[in-house]
């Protein structure tokens, strides 16, 4: 069973949250990686921003409304704070209220922080996700690494990720991956990747040219990776979509996913 964000169900629901959200950090793994009291400091210089992210996890006690929780979460943020001016990056934090200290969000506000960027968490049982579909002119190959005509699909639909960071992003990934391509004839039109981990398969880089939407090119891929996942040990799939891309959340809700939560970003701005 998949916990969801309702009454009742919060405990159970922040550690799943908390798993996906490492899981994911593992299948985007940062440049440079710090723990400090079970906070995850990633920075990373050259790939997607949300690669250098905190994740403000581990065990914090930082709940209560005492002036020694705010202190010792203050100092946890300017850890952090430092952590990032060392690699000459810029703060940023992924809060997840079902996930992470109770008063951060506020506390970021009130450094001046920006908030931007609301994220979707989903997931779905991989016996749930509608398998591949055979017939028609569309083709699904799965393969280990991504090959160039998978890295230029992404790069004609997202406007990057083909550089040398984000071929090294991939390379530093350790879980069992699977990258999915859709070829109409000879043409790869749509990608997405995935990656095994402990029970769960996270879905990644989901990506199809203009001309071959409305075709069910991204539910293909949807099942090879469900396909897939499956024949790696994994149950269940997650993933995470930006609120703002209504055709993302229509695929995915086809496809059976469910919301389990959502959460945003706070990024460094200027000071009050």
């Amino acid at each position: 069973m998949i916990p969801s964000e309702s009454p009742g169900a919060g405990g159970a629901l922040a550690e799943t949250v908390r798993g996906l959200q490492e899981r994911a950090a593992r299948a985007l793994p940062a440049e440079q990686v710090e723990h400090a009291d079970g906070w995850w400091l990633r920075h990373d210089s050259g790939s997607s921003w949300w690669v250098a992210s905190v994740l403000p996890h581990g065990p914090d006690g930082l709940d209560g409304p005492d002036t020694s929780t705010a202190a010792e979460l203050a100092r946890r943020v300017a850890r952090a704070e430092e952590f990032y001016a060392r690699h000459g990056g810029t703060a940023r934090f992924q809060i997840t209220p079902a996930a992470c200290p109770a008063g951060l969000d506020g506390l970021l506000a009130g450094r001046g922080y920006d908030r931007a960027h609301p994220v979707s968490l989903q997931a779905a049982a991989v016996a749930d996700v509608p398998g591949q579909r055979g017939g028609g002119p569309l083709r699904v190959r799965i393969e280990d690494r991504p090959g160039d005509a998978w890295f230029a699909v992404w790069h004609a639909v997202h406007g990057g990720g083909a550089g040398p960071a984000a071929r090294g992003l991939l390379d530093r990934v350790a879980g069992p991956s699977a990258y999915a391509r859709v070829l109409d004839g000879d043409e790869t039109v749509a990608v997405g990747r995935a990656v095994a981990d402990s029970g769960w398969a996270g879905v990644f880089a989901m990506a199809t040219v203009p001309a071959a939407r409305g075709r069910g090119a991204g539910a293909r891929v949807l099942g090879a990776l469900a396909d897939w996942a499956g024949a790696h040990g994994a149950a269940r799939l997650y993933l995470q979509v930006e609120r703002d891309n209504p055709a993302a959340l229509r695929l995915y809700a086809r496809a059976g996913f469910r919301e389990l939560c959502t959460y945003h970003y706070r990024t460094a701005g200027a000071k009050p």
